[in-house]
């Protein structure tokens, strides 16, 4: 006679399991040797790879980050840090778009943190963010620049899924920047948004009704200098402002496409006429 146990009975009061959940930390360090940029460390974990293609001649080196998971999930954490010595240069780029999905309720959490030595030049340029309807995300970036360093810092949304005719009934981002040069607050910035994000979006003084933006901060001396160019490329996208060693820009769009037709030239512009990563090419 076979004998099964008693099932065993739910506590609904008891904390339920937490699922399981994507997890990565990534750290790459750059160096100077021989008169070249060079690689000085490289860590791996969980679902954050990174990809040094070879450059093109001329070029700075690139690193391309990937999330193997696919996509963002609430409770997913990610953190990523990269530094760079004097006088380097480097891009940081992304494989593709990165997906936040919808959440039962937990928060995705992304930490970037970039640390620039002088006379060093970094272009911290991921690909777009997709918030699905329900997504949840928190996003924390902090830089620390050391003397004269340069760094262009890029970071898109876009606010549903256009193509599908997605509208984001609920859902929560909130982004906050940190930047500092020889440990004084340069740049502070939160951007938080959450609940029936396509309404409040469509007031005029937020997106108007369009579903994509973009921040881009260049910071080094005299940014001034590209004020005018930036503001012809920009048009009536946006808006540009530069003060106190930083330049500020501004953009939105009404889909993912018009923001990058806005985006490449400008980028490109702050690059110094540089080409973008072979990854943003559509």
């Amino acid at each position: 006679m076979i004998v099964f146990p008693a099932p065993r009975l739910v506590d609904p009061s008891a904390t339920p399991l937490r699922l399981q959940r994507a997890e990565g930390n990534a750290r790459l360090a750059l160096h100077r040797r021989h008169g070249e940029t060079r690689l000085k460390t490289l860590y791996q974990e969980g679902c954050v790879k990174i990809r040094l293609p070879r450059p093109l001649p001329g070029l700075p080196p690139e690193a391309i980050l990937i999330n193997t998971a696919g996509g963002l999930a609430g409770g997913d954490r990610i953190a990523t840090e990269i530094a760079i010595a004097e006088t380097t240069a480097a891009t940081i780029t992304t494989q593709a778009c990165e997906r936040v999905y919808r959440s039962t309720g937990e928060v995705a959490t992304v930490t970037n943190r970039l640390t620039v030595g002088a006379g060093a030049r970094l272009a911290w340029l991921p690909q777009e963010t997709i918030l699905f309807d329900g997504g949840r995300l928190s996003r924390r970036l902090e830089a620390d620049l050391e003397g004269d360093a340069e760094l262009v810092v890029m970071e898109a949304v876009l606010f549903g899924r256009t193509a599908r005719g997605e509208i984001l009934s609920h859902g929560a981002l909130h982004d906050r920047w940190r930047i500092r040069r020889d440990g004084r607050l340069l740049f502070a910035e939160d951007f938080r948004i959450s609940g029936e994000i396509a309404a409040q979006l469509s007031r005029p003084a937020l997106l108007a009704g369009r579903t994509a933006m973009a921040t881009v901060l260049y910071a080094a001396r005299e940014p001034e200098r590209l004020l005018d160019a930036v503001r012809i490329l920009i048009g009536d996208a946006g808006g540009a402002s530069a003060w106190n060693g930083k330049l500020l820009i501004r953009l939105v769009a009404p889909s993912g496409l018009a923001l990058r037709q806005r985006l490449e030239p400008l980028l490109s512009l702050l690059l110094g006429g540089h080409p973008l990563p072979k990854v943003w090419q559509l």
